[in-house]
């Protein structure tokens, strides 16, 4: 049996930037085994298969990566609703449209927004910001191929934190120790022995045209780097978030990912803080529609 797909670029103004995507707008008749194929197949870092709503809201959406499937991803959200709008299927979109996917995290409702020609979506997180463990800047720095130099823990410990999917938060001194990061697998397995998934989401605070640039590993997660993570950007922002000293407010960063893949991405994270707690965090971008056909099953 044939089945539509669409691929896109997720998180760029520009083709060939960003994250790429691949979406199967109708992937009823599918089993969870087909999905993890077609999935391992595309071999992007996220596979979307998007199915009748279960429970009366826009879509039922289920995401995979090369190896398995996760609750929740930032930008096969975003390209995936990208893609239904530019293909018609959520009706007439004028200047703005307010969607929400039924995913394994929870609902995301996402914003979609018509700029000059280019559509621009946001989503908000499924779930509140969750702290889980710290672990050392030597092991950090070891599994990033740096010195314990380079890891700065002025604000937090190298830690994972969760808005759906959880990563490893580490902050980096400067923009050449992100830029000479590497994985370095038998720190990363010694991190995987103690329970965690070393998907490390490393960043460091800049002051150009951006105010964070970040980079995300996840080899063991057969994705040895990603070039534009909205899941893990905003826990980080939920992250930076509740550790400013202000009770409330809203807050805002433009973050750079991909850059040194030759594949630059820009995503907006924002924020809402009340009485001390994060209410909300959200991630925004443009996406470019790329590739279309058939894949058979």
């Amino acid at each position: 049996m044939k089945y539509r797909f669409y691929t896109c670029d997720v998180f760029t103004d520009t083709r060939f930037g960003g994250n790429p995507l691949a979406v199967l707008p109708d992937a009823e008749g599918l089993s969870s085994k087909e999905m993890q194929q077609i999935a391992r197949e595309f071999n992007y870092s996220e596979s979307t298969f998007v199915l009748p709503s279960k429970s009366g809201h826009t879509r039922n959406v289920r995401i995979f990566t090369p190896t398995q499937e996760v609750p929740f991803a930032g930008h096969p959200n975003i390209g995936t609703a990208f893609t239904l709008a530019s293909i018609g299927e959520l009706g007439s979109i004028d200047e703005e449209t307010d969607i929400v996917f039924e995913e394994k995290a929870g609902l995301v409702p996402i914003k979609i927004r018509k700029t000059d020609g280019n559509i621009w979506c946001e989503l908000k997180a499924p779930e509140d910001l969750s702290i889980g463990q710290t672990l050392s800047m030597e092991l950090l720095a070891s599994a990033l191929s740096l010195s314990p130099e380079d890891i700065v823990v002025r604000t937090h410990q190298p830690q994972v934190a969760s808005v759906g999917l959880p990563f490893i938060m580490v902050e980096l001194r400067n923009r050449p120790a992100l830029e000479k990061a590497c994985p370095y697998l038998p720190a990363l397995e010694e991190i995987h022995e103690q329970g965690i998934m070393p998907d490390i989401h490393a960043y460091t605070l800049v002051n150009d045209e951006f105010d964070i640039r970040t980079r995300m590993f996840a080899p063991l997660d057969g994705i040895p780097e990603d070039p534009a993570t909205g899941s893990a950007n905003c826990a980080l922002a939920a992250l930076l978030t509740r550790y400013k000293p202000e009770r409330g407010g809203e807050f805002s960063w433009r973050i750079a990912q991909g850059v040194e893949m030759k594949r630059p991405s820009v995503l907006d994270a924002r924020t809402e803080k009340q009485s001390g707690a994060v209410t909300g965090v959200w991630i925004a971008g443009f996406c470019k529609m790329v590739t279309e056909g058939y894949i058979e099953v």
